[in-house]
């Protein structure tokens, strides 16, 4: 399998820039996941697609603003610092640009000394582990000195931090958002479960090496970064009992779908536990747990737009994806959504 089979033409404009001002108001394009027919409709009707008895899984990761701006001690040469994976304590697993003013042994100073990171060694794919010195607490220093880390082909200044995060975020940890999760309200959140749908959350801190491009041309070679998750005893009962009812386990994004098909077990049952996931799903996996998917539109030849084929097939994927251009959707973080279901389509 190539990676060009997961190429499709995407005009510039239509990458939106901006977060509606109504979260639940943007486009969503349902897909029968069998028969490849579509339907467009509003965020707010997913409703209209859900049974009572399903289990909605959610994200409840938080994002940190990662990104931070400082300045070399000794040449004052600015310094962009990401940070991606806490490894232990105040040691963190960053991308560095430009990498080669962060040897180790640099210092560098954020925010006028408030915080400064000292380069202990450079990792895989040349990604620095820097030790931060600080007075305070850090994640204090993080909020009031870091940016959100938006994702590179959003070139808008985010006016609102909260518009990157989950109306349901916990748990502070990810270097980008679970963006199907950007579209849900908490009214519409209350509206689901009145229905009788339970809502189950998992944690999974999104690094950056979910968006990483496949460059190898045989997908099979493409090698995903590992990610810690979490699914706690509750609310692995509430998938599991969903699911010996009868009821459907339908996640909120990529990120969601990836947990808990990397704790199930090959009879569907997803147990309680913790650890890192570098799980890849294309076409070929049999999902366990998982029956139907809320997504948003993702990258060409990226492991998302592999992980959605895997799901409702190749061809029903493209074809659903060229209609959405067709049709001017909005693509990526704080685009359009797109729900791939077992619902009849008529």
């Amino acid at each position: 399998m190539e990676r060009k089979d997961f190429y499709f033409d995407l005009p510039q404009e239509l990458i939106a820039q901006d977060p509606l001002e109504d979260r639940s108001g943007s486009r969503l394009l349902v897909l029968n996941k069998h028969t490849g027919k579509t339907e467009h409709k509003i965020f707010k009707n997913i409703v209209d697609y859900l049974r009572p008895g399903d289990c909605l899984v959610i994200n409840n990761t938080k994002v940190i603003p990662a990104r931070l701006m400082g300045e070399k001690e000794g040449t004052g040469a600015v310094i962009e610092v990401l940070l991606l994976k806490r490894r232990e304590n105040d040691i963190w697993e960053t991308l560095v640009k430009p990498g080669k003013k962060a040897r180790p042994g640099a210092r560098i100073s954020f925010g006028n000394g408030k915080l400064v990171g000292e380069v202990l060694d450079v990792v895989e794919e040349g990604n620095r582990l820097i030790q931060f010195h600080y007075e305070g607490i850090f994640e204090e220093i993080l909020d009031e000195l870091g940016q959100m880390p938006l994702p590179p082909y959003i070139t808008h200044k985010l006016q609102d931090k909260n518009r990157y995060q989950t109306v349901y975020a916990k748990h502070e940890g990810s270097a980008a958002a679970p963006t199907a999760g950007l579209h849900f309200t908490m009214e519409l959140l209350e509206q689901i479960q009145a229905m009788g749908v339970t809502i189950a959350s998992v944690t999974l801190h999104v690094g950056l090496g979910t968006f990483r491009p496949v460059k190898e041309e045989n997908i099979l070679e493409h090698h995903m970064h590992s990610e810690y998750y979490c699914i706690e005893p509750e609310e692995a009962e509430k998938i599991n009992r969903a699911k010996a009812n009868g009821g459907r386990i339908i996640c909120v994004g990529t990120t969601s779908c990836r947990t808990i098909e990397s704790a199930a077990l090959p009879d569907g049952t997803v147990p309680a536990g913790s650890g890192w996931t570098e799980i890849f799903i294309y076409p070929g996996y049999q999902f366990k747990a998982l029956d139907c998917l809320i997504t948003n539109f993702h990258l060409p030849e990226s492991t998302l737009i592999m992980l959605v084929s895997a799901l409702a097939g190749r061809e029903n994927v493209l074809n659903a994806y060229q209609e959405a251009v067709q049709e001017r959707y909005r693509f990526f973080s704080f685009g359009d959504a797109m729900f791939i279901t077992d619902n009849e389509i008529l």
